[in-house]
C-alpha cells in the first residue's frame, strides 16, 4: 500500500497558522453579527419608544366615574415620519384602562411580558421580538400615565416595527467586516508564505548541497549563516558523516592492509608448494614448512578479522556490565598450556571489577596481552597478572620478564604491523596484537600503556597497563 506523502514544512506552517485564524474569524463573524443586531435593536428601539411617547401625548381622559375612558386624537398618517426610507412599517395599538381598544390595529396580539423595573430609559417600557400578520416584528410596550380634568389613568401603548431596516443594517455591517477580515486573511497568508519561504531557505540549501555531493564526499556541512533551530540538525548530520568517514577510512585501511599482509604468506606458500612438487625437500620437511606458513597466515587472518570486529562493536551503543575478573581468569585458564610449556612462574591476583563492555572485547584484550607476555617471557621466568579496582577505574597490569621495548619502536608501538626485526617474538609477529588492544581500549573509553620495568638502570621486564572505567563510574 502506498503511504500518503507527509505534509511539507511550508504547508504545515500555513495550515497551522491559517486554520486557527480562519476559525477565529468564523467565530468572530457570528459574534459580530449578533452584536450588530443587538446594536441595531438598541438604536431603533429608541425610535419605537419615541413613537410610543408621541402616541401617549395624544391621549386624553374623558368622563367621570364608571364612564371614564381614554381617547386618542392621533391619525396613522402621523406615524409615517417614523418609518425609515419606507423599508419598514410601524403598527400600533392603544389600550384603555381595562384593556379595551382605543385606537390602532385591533388584531395586534396583546403584550405578554412584564415591564422591567430597570432599563435604559426613563419610562415604563419593554421591548421584545414577536410576529404580526406572519411577519417578524420588534414590539415596544409603554405604560403611559394619562390625566384629564377630573380623572387620570394608565394607558397601554404597543408599537411594532418590521425588521427589514434592522436586518439590512446588520448585514451591511457584517459584509463590511467580512471584506476587511478577508483582506486580513489574504495579508496573513501572503506574510506567512513569504516568511516560511525565507525561513525554509537554509533547509532547501542544505538539501541542495547534499543532493549535489558525490557518494564519497563525507565532508562536514557548512553551518555559516544557518539559523539556530537548524544547528542541532547540522551538527548531528556532521557527526554522523564523521562516523561514516571514520568507518570508511577504516574499511579502506583494512582492505589495503589485508591485501598487503596476506600477499606475503600466500606467495611463500605458493613457493613452498612448487618446491615440494619439484622434490627439492623431503616430503615431511616440506609439509612442516607449509603447515607453519598456513598457521601464520591463519593467525594473521584471525587478527585482522578481530580488528574489523572491534570497529563493528564500536558502532554498537548497547553493552552489558561484565565482571572483568571472571573473563581474565577464563583466558588465563585457556592459555595455561602455553604457560606450562614454558615453565613460567605464573601468578594471578584479581578483584571484582564490573565494566561496561562486550565480553568478546574483554576476552580479546586479555588474551592478546597475556599471550604476548607469555611469548616474551624467557623460559622459567616470572609472569604475573593483577586486576584491581582503583578509584573509578579497573586497572589490569601484566608484568613479564622480557627485554622490554626499544625507544625506536615506542613511537609507533600501537600502529598496525609496527614490528622490529631484533625484537622478541611477541612484538615481531604480525604486528596486529597491540593494535587490536589499542582499538578495544579506545572503544571502551580507557587507556593502555607499555612501560619498561627497570632495576638499577637495567630493563628487567615490561608492564602492560590497561585502565577501563568501572560500570558504576560510567553510569555516573
Amino acid at each position: 500500500m502506498n503511504r500518503p506523502r507527509p505534509l511539507s514544512l511550508r504547508r504545515t506552517l500555513l495550515l497551522g497558522i491559517l486554520l486557527p485564524v480562519l476559525a477565529f474569524i468564523v467565530v468572530n463573524t457570528v459574534v459580530l453579527y449578533r452584536q450588530a443586531l443587538a446594536a441595531a435593536d438598541t438604536a431603533y428601539d429608541r425610535t419605537l419608544l419615541a413613537t410610543a411617547k408621541s402616541l401617549g401625548e395624544q391621549l386624553s381622559v374623558s368622563g367621570t366615574g364608571d364612564n371614564v375612558r381614554i381617547e386618542s386624537a392621533l391619525l396613522y398618517s402621523a406615524l409615517e415620519a417614523f418609518e425609515a426610507d419606507n423599508r419598514s412599517r410601524i403598527f400600533y395599538r392603544v389600550s384603555g384602562l381595562k384593556g379595551e381598544m382605543v385606537s390602532g390595529f385591533e388584531d395586534m396580539p396583546p403584550w405578554r411580558t412584564d415591564i422591567a423595573q430597570k432599563n435604559l430609559y426613563a419610562a415604563l417600557v419593554n421591548f421584545y421580538d414577536d410576529e404580526y400578520r406572519g411577519v417578524p416584528v420588534r414590539m415596544a410596550v409603554l405604560l403611559q400615565p394619562v390625566s384629564g380634568v377630573y380623572e387620570q389613568g394608565m394607558a397601554t401603548i404597543q408599537v411594532a416595527e418590521t425588521l427589514e431596516l434592522r436586518e439590512t443594517l446588520a448585514r451591511q455591517i457584517l459584509i463590511d467586516t467580512l471584506w476587511r477580515q478577508a483582506a486580513l486573511v489574504i495579508v496573513v497568508a501572503l506574510v506567512v508564505v513569504l516568511v516560511v519561504q525565507r525561513a525554509t531557505r537554509p533547509v532547501r540549501a542544505v538539501s541542495h548541497a547534499l543532493a549535489m555531493r558525490s557518494e564519497n564526499d563525507l565532508s562536514p556541512l557548512s553551518t555559516d549563516g544557518a539559523p539556530r533551530e537548524l544547528l542541532p540538525l547540522l551538527d548531528a548530520t556532521n557527526q554522523h558523516m564523521h562516523r561514516l568517514q571514520h568507518l570508511l577510512e577504516h574499511q579502506k585501511r583494512f582492505v589495503r592492509d589485508t591485501s598487503h599482509q596476506l600477499r606475503t604468506p600466500l606467495a611463500v606458500l605458493k613457493t613452498q608448494v612448487q618446491s615440494a612438487q619439484r622434490g627439492d625437500l623431503p616430503p615431511l620437511q616440506a609439509l612442516d614448512e607449509i603447515g607453519h606458513t598456513v598457521e601464520r597466515a591463519t593467525e594473521l587472518a584471525n587478527q585482522m578479522l578481530a580488528l574489523a570486529k572491534v570497529e563493528q562493536l564500536r558502532q554498537e551503543m548497547a553493552v552489558s556490565v561484565i565482571d572483568w575478573s571472571g573473563v581474565l581468569r577464563a583466558v588465563a585458564l585457556d592459555l595455561s598450556a602455553l604457560i606450562a610449556d614454558r615453565s613460567l612462574d605464573f601468578a594471578i591476583d584479581t578483584q571484582t571489577t564490573p565494566v561496561r563492555a562486550h565480553e568478546w572485547a574483554l576476552r580479546e584484550l586479555s588474551r592478546n596481552l597475556l599471550h604476548n607476555a607469555i611469548k616474551n617471557t624467557p623460559r622459567g621466568s616470572a609472569l604475573s597478572v593483577s586486576l584491581v579496582a582503583d578509584g573509578h577505574n579497573a586497572v589490569l597490569t601484566v608484568r613479564d620478564s622480557g627485554p622490554g621495548i626499544s625507544a625506536a619502536l615506542r613511537e609507533r608501538l600501537f600502529q598496525p604491523f609496527a614490528t622490529e626485526q631484533n625484537q622478541a617474538p611477541s612484538l615481531s609477529g604480525s604486528g596486529l596484537g597491540l593494535a587490536i588492544c589499542r582499538e578495544i581500549v579506545a572503544s571502551l573509553q580507557g587507556e593502555i600503556a607499555l612501560e619498561n620495568r627497570t632495576l638499577q638502570g637495567r630493563v628487567v621486564g615490561l608492564d602492560a597497563i590497561v585502565r577501563l572505567p568501572l560500570a558504576s563510574s560510567a553510569q555516573a
